[in-house]
């Protein structure tokens, strides 16, 4: 007889060297990034978190209730450990700003894990690329993929009016508009 856990321990293969998609959820899939401070502030701590840790970001999206990123980490970074990094103050920045609650009252603003994919060769890390920028055309918040503000789709047009510029990786701007 075999016995199964409820939470099984999800695996990450961080060191195959590759470009990781990651994708990370608000809690109970709540709209909580609708509004554009809390988006402002995933960007403030993406950037300030990529800087840290030297990773670089090839692509992403942030939606009302979840991201995609496209991320080329260094030898050795865990994702895992620097996604929950950046969700943590992340949401601890959201919380302070919106005063909600009594001091010290506890808030949940992201789900507990995040998934990710090992893109195992050029053409998966443009898949996932274009994933992101389509995401939210195919979800009716938009008609083109340059109508929304929050992914990496005006930086692989040349535009520096974005939120977040991405490590553009050279053969792939013409594939990606």
């Amino acid at each position: 007889m075999f016995l199964y856990s409820t939470m099984t321990r999800l695996q990450h293969f961080d060191d195959f060297n590759t470009a990781r998609f990651v994708t990370f959820n608000c809690y109970r899939n709540l709209p909580s990034l609708a509004d554009d401070r809390a988006k402002q502030i995933l960007i403030d701590f993406l950037d300030l978190t990529r800087k840290k840790h030297q990773f670089k970001i090839s692509g992403y999206v942030i939606m009302p209730e979840h991201v995609h990123l496209v991320l080329q980490p260094p030898d050795g970074m865990k994702v895992g450990l620097v996604i929950r990094e950046i969700k943590s103050r992340s949401a601890k920045q959201f919380f302070a700003e919106r005063q909600l609650g009594p001091p010290g009252a506890t808030h949940v603003f992201w789900q507990r894990r995040c998934y990710d994919h090992n893109c195992r060769s050029p053409r998966a890390v443009i898949e996932k690329i274009r994933y992101c920028h389509n995401n939210p055309v195919t979800r009716g918040l938009v008609v083109c993929p340059g109508d929304w503000k929050w992914s990496s789709y005006n930086c692989y047009l040349g535009k520096k009016d974005v939120p977040l510029q991405v490590d553009i990786i050279d053969m792939m701007v013409g594939n990606l508009c």
